[in-house]
């Protein structure tokens, strides 16, 4: 008996000591919350196991809003530990109410005018929205290939473009949020009858545009490039001010593997990270990586901060469908 007791009292002491504290946080998965392109992701995802190869990834990819939306409504038991890929908009609303925890990644190159002033985020590449012409479709109407805003809001382009709703796309929010600060909502108005969809992908109008549905899609820089590299008659054009946002992430609050989050944010601002998502954006923000040429394109500043909600409320009472 005496023999039994020393042995259970041996079992419980070698248990004590390789228990894990309360708390204590897995170090075999990482669950990420992004609005990111489905290859860019896969390529990153790839990468990053390479590298941590007892991290298991689970990924939930939805569009900028709704993924946005999803993190903050969960801010009290979050479900997942970063989120990345979402432009600056979506970041400050996630500041904003709290859902991010301040966190900077080491390791990194990325200049600091290109992370949040108070460290919530890192914004990891710039994206530029354009539109996606398609020349063999304007040719056939005998239309003019358009330059400017302007020349979206004249009648002969009546329900030829298309573009993502801002209520549901983040490339959307940056198109409109853009056109009111230059040029007011009664621009808007005016272009509303040419709309051919309001859609919920930022992505789908370039593609739209490049399979000859619409003549025009307002969309971001990287869609129009692979419609032109498909061999479609598809033309970039830079409009006479360029909406633009940059995109990146940060740590969720309250994260359950806040250590893998971080090893995450680390890779994604490394200049190892920056080499694998170049191919899918137009300009990163660590020096060196960059595939579109901005220079003489007007990258417009904004001229008073957006707040996002009550724009989308705006929006959605004066052009939603009912």
């Amino acid at each position: 008996m005496r023999t039994f007791r020393l042995l259970l009292a041996l079992l419980v002491t070698l248990g004590a000591s390789v228990a894990l504290p309360p708390g204590a946080q897995s170090a075999s998965e990482l669950v990420v919350y992004t609005a990111a392109d489905d290859k860019l992701h896969a390529a990153l995802e790839a990468a990053f196991k390479k590298k941590h190869p007892t991290i298991a990834v689970k990924t939930v990819n939805l569009s900028t809003g709704i993924v946005t939306e999803k993190a903050i409504a969960e801010k009290a038991n979050p479900q997942a530990d970063v989120i990345y890929a979402v432009n600056t908009i979506a970041l400050d609303q996630l500041k904003a109410a709290g859902a991010l925890e301040p966190y900077a990644p080491k390791g990194t190159k990325i200049p600091a005018e290109y992370s949040d002033p108070d460290g919530f985020y890192t914004n990891h590449w710039l994206t530029v929205m354009v539109m996606a012409v398609n020349t063999k479709v304007l040719e056939q109407k005998k239309l003019p290939v358009p330059s400017s805003w302007e020349d979206l809001v004249k009648p002969q382009y009546k329900g030829l473009i298309s573009v993502a709703a801002p209520t549901k796309s983040g490339t959307g929010l940056t198109i409109f949020t853009t056109l009111v600060d230059a040029y007011g909502w009664e621009f808007l108005d005016k272009l509303h009858p040419n709309i051919f969809q309001y859609g919920s992908s930022g992505g789908a109008p370039g593609r739209q545009a490049g399979s000859g549905e619409v003549a025009i899609g307002l969309t971001y820089d990287t869609v129009v490039l692979d419609q032109i590299k498909a061999g479609l008659p598809v033309k970039l054009v830079f409009p006479s001010i360029t909406p633009n946002i940059m995109e990146g992430g940060g740590l969720l609050v309250g994260a359950k593997r806040s250590q893998n989050g971080k090893l995450w944010l680390d890779f994604v601002a490394s200049p190892e990270g920056a080499a694998i998502y170049k191919p899918f954006v137009g300009a990163a923000t660590t020096p060196g990586f960059s595939n579109i040429d901005l220079s003489g394109v007007r990258l417009w500043k904004m001229k008073k901060p957006v707040d996002a909600n009550e724009f989308k409320r705006t929006w959605a009472a004066k052009y939603e469908k009912k």
